[in-house]
C-alpha cells in the first residue's frame, strides 16, 4: 500500500510567523513511518512548507494516490485536520483516513466525523502499525488498543479514558530520510557564539524521555503520563544522536533533567562514544538549583542552552499555578547556568487578568534581568488539565481553534486590542535581552538581518492577533 503522512499548515498567523525563528522537523511523522511494516511505500508531506497548502495537498493526493492518509495535529490544528480529511474523501473516495497526534489523544470526539476512518491515540507507533496490517489484510481496524472508530459505535466512555503509554525503548528510530533535514532549524542561543557561524543551524529533534511527575495546573502532561517520567535507554539515545547528520540536537522532552541519574548516564554514554555536538534542552529551575554539577557535566559535552519556564514574577503567581518553585529558584538557576557558560531561554506567561500594572511589572523584571532569550506566551490551559476544567465555563472563544498559547481563552481585563498592544511591546522588549546583543561582531550580518526581519514579523502578528476573536470582543 501507499501511505501518505501529513503535517498540516497552521491557520493562525501567530504560529506561522514564528516559523522564521523556529521550524522543527515533523518528528511525529518520522516515528509513525518507522513503525509501518516492510513492503509498504511511505511518503511524508509537511504542508507548513507550502505557499498554498490546500493546493499542495490536493496535488499530492492526485499524483501519489495513497491508499492510506495519516494526519497528525495539535489542538489548534484540529479544524485543518478535519478539512484535510474531507479533501481526501472528495479527491480519493477509496483512501482510508487515519488521524492521530496530541489532539486525537485528549479530545478524540473532535474527529468522530464521516471523513475519518480511524483515530489513533497516545503513542502512535504500535497502533498505526496494527491499523496498516489490518487494512492490508482487508480487515476493518477494529479491536486495536488505542484506536477508536468514528460512527455509530464511537464510545464516549472510551474517549474519556486516556491511553497508557508504552516503554519508550520499544519505539523505532524516526525515519528522517523522508524529509530534507537541512530545511529544519531554530535560533540557537549561546553565551559565546562561534565567530562567523550561523545562528540558524539545521536542527534534529531527539527524544530521551516522556512525561512529568509534577502537577502544574495548566499542563496536561502529568495526567497523560500518569505522573511518571519515562526514560529511554541512554545507549539507544546516544546511538540515535550519533546517527543523525545534524550537529545541533534539540531534545523534545517534557523535561530532560527530571531524572538526574538518567541524565548523568546519558551524558556519559555520549562522552564514551566521542560524540561532539551541540545540545538544547528544557529543564525546571529547581532541577538546576538542586543539581548544578549535572548541568556542568552536560555543558562539557556540548550543552549550549536550556529553556527554563520562569512563568511569573511573584511567588504568589507561581503558587497559583502549582509550579512548585519560587522566583528565587528562577534567579538562582539563571545565574548558575550563565556562570558555567550555558545560555538561558526564559519563558514567561502573560495572563488574561493582566492590567497595565501587571504588564509594567513583568516588563521591569525582563529589563533588569541578565541576558536571556526571552519567550512570552499567553497563559492557556491544556485540554483536560485542572485549569481547563476550572475555567472552561468562562471561555469566550472556540478553545480549540485558538489554542496556540498566544490567545487568551477567558475574558481579558484590558480591551483585547490594548492587551495585544501591551503584549507585542513586551515581546519586543524581551527580544532585546538576547545574549546575541553583546555578540553582534561574531554573527554573520545576513543572520542579524534575518533575525531582525523574523522578529519584526512575529511581533507584528501578535499586535494583530485580536482580530482572530469575534469582532464584538475587540
Amino acid at each position: 500500500m501507499k501511505i501518505l503522512l501529513v503535517k498540516p499548515a497552521p491557520r493562525l498567523d501567530t504560529v506561522r510567523s514564528v516559523h522564521g525563528l523556529v521550524f522543527l522537523e515533523p518528528i511525529e511523522l518520522g516515528y509513525v513511518a518507522a513503525a509501518v511494516p516492510a513492503g509498504h511505500d511511505v511518503k511524508t508531506l509537511d504542508l507548513r512548507m507550502a505557499r498554498r497548502p490546500g493546493q499542495a495537498f490536493t496535488r499530492t493526493l492526485r499524483s501519489y494516490r495513497p491508499d492510506v492518509v495519516g494526519l497528525s495535529g495539535y489542538t489548534h490544528e484540529a479544524r485543518q485536520v478535519v478539512a484535510l480529511a474531507g479533501a481526501v474523501r472528495r479527491t480519493l473516495p477509496g483512501a482510508r483516513v487515519v488521524v492521530g497526534g496530541h489532539h486525537a489523544t485528549v479530545s478524540p470526539e473532535t474527529y468522530n466525523v464521516p471523513d475519518v476512518d480511524a483515530i489513533v491515540r497516545g503513542e502512535g507507533c504500535a497502533p498505526f502499525r496494527a491499523v496498516i496490517e489490518a487494512l492490508a489484510a482487508g480487515r476493518a481496524p477494529s479491536g486495536i488498543v488505542n484506536v477508536m472508530l468514528p460512527g455509530a459505535d464511537f464510545d464516549a466512555g472510551e474517549a474519556a479514558r486516556l491511553p497508557v503509554y508504552p516503554d519508550l525503548d520499544g519505539l523505532p528510530v524516526p525515519r528522517r530520510d523522508l524529509w530534507d533535514p537541512a530545511a529544519y532549524f531554530c535560533v540557537w542561543p549561546s553565551e559565546r557564539h562561534p565567530r562567523g557561524q550561523t545562528i540558524f543551524p539545521p536542527v534534529a529533534l531527539v527524544r530521551s524521555s516522556f512525561g512529568c511527575h509534577m502537577d502544574c495546573s495548566f499542563c496536561v502532561v502529568p495526567r497523560l503520563c500518569r505522573h511518571r517520567h519515562m526514560t529511554r535507554s541512554p545507549e539507544l539515545v546516544a546511538e540515535e544522536i550519533a546517527s543523525v547528520a545534524a550537529s545541533h540536537i534539540y531534545f523534545c522532552d517534557d523535561e530532560t533533567f527530571l531524572d538526574h541519574d538518567h541524565a548523568r548516564r546519558l551524558a556519559q554514554a555520549i562522552r564514551e562514544r566521542g560524540i561532539r555536538k551541540h545540545y538544547f534542552a528544557w529543564a525546571r529551575s529547581t532541577s538546576v538549583v538542586r543539581a548544578p554539577e549535572l548541568f556542568r557535566q552536560w555543558h562539557q559535552i556540548g550543552l549550549d542552552a536550556v529553556f527554563l519556564g520562569f512563568e511569573a514574577v511573584t511567588d504568589e503567581e507561581l503558587q497559583a499555578i502549582s509550579k512548585h518553585g519560587t522566583v528565587a529558584d528562577n534567579v538562582r538557576a539563571h545565574e548558575t547556568l550563565r556562570e558555567m557558560g550555558v545560555a538561558v531561554q526564559g519563558g514567561f506567561m502573560v495572563r488574561p487578568d493582566f492590567g497595565r500594572a501587571e504588564f509594567d511589572r513583568l516588563r521591569q523584571t525582563i529589563v533588569q534581568m541578565p541576558p536571556a532569550q526571552i519567550t512570552l506566551t499567553v497563559y492557556t490551559p491544556s485540554p483536560l488539565s485542572p485549569a481547563w476544567s476550572a475555567e472552561s465555563a468562562e471561555f469566550v472563544c472556540d478553545p480549540f481553534d485558538l489554542h496556540d498559547c498566544m490567545h487568551p481563552l477567558t475574558p481579558t481585563v484590558l480591551p483585547l486590542k490594548e492587551f495585544y498592544e501591551q503584549f507585542a511591546s513586551l515581546v519586543w522588549d524581551g527580544a532585546r535581552k538576547t545574549p546575541f546583543q553583546t555578540q553582534r561582531s561574531r554573527i554573520p550580518r545576513r543572520d542579524l538581518v534575518r533575525l531582525w526581519w523574523s522578529a519584526t514579523g512575529y511581533v507584528r502578528s501578535i499586535r494583530k492577533a485580536y482580530r482572530d476573536f469575534p469582532k464584538e470582543l475587540w
